[in-house]
């Protein structure tokens, strides 16, 4: 008698002390008791700016000048920054043009097609320079026509 009662001491005490670890780390960890989570506040609806048509250089691999295209974006930005993004728009243009004839976007044959993703890639390096990190979030290419 003497030993089952020792026996369930010990398994009283071992479960305590292992809830008591696990809601000391969901505490820890933020986790509210009963598993539920406090729901993120909603991101608002993000707000498009159309950066009008931008000429770039197609260029192939080995610096050879194929041709150029005409691409229409737009950018997705928080929509508390389009008054922002659109009055600083020249220098995204700016950065985009030191950028484009350093980058290979020609493709196809005879290099009249453009490489959309690097092209996106170009945007995407030059947007915090004119904006700072993390303004526009994404670039949307419309259009892109052979010039």
């Amino acid at each position: 008698m003497k030993k089952l009662v020792f026996l369930l001491v010990i398994l009283l005490a071992g479960l305590g002390v292992g809830g008591g670890a696990a809601y000391g780390t969901a505490l820890l960890l933020g986790h509210k008791a009963g598993g539920a989570q406090a729901a993120p506040p909603p991101e608002p609806d993000p707000s498009f700016v159309d950066a009008g048509q931008v000429l770039a250089p197609l260029v192939f691999p080995d610096g050879r000048l194929a041709g150029y295209v005409q691409v229409q974006m737009q950018l997705m930005v928080p929509p508390d920054k389009v008054g922002f993004v659109t009055a600083r728009l020249p220098l995204l243009l700016h950065g985009i043009n030191l950028r484009t004839y350093r980058t290979p976007m020609a493709a196809g044959p005879d290099g009249m097609i453009v490489n959309i993703e690097a092209f996106r890639k170009v945007v995407l390096t030059a947007a915090p320079e004119a904006f700072g990190a993390g303004v526009v979030r994404k670039v949307a290419v419309t259009a892109a026509t052979p010039a």
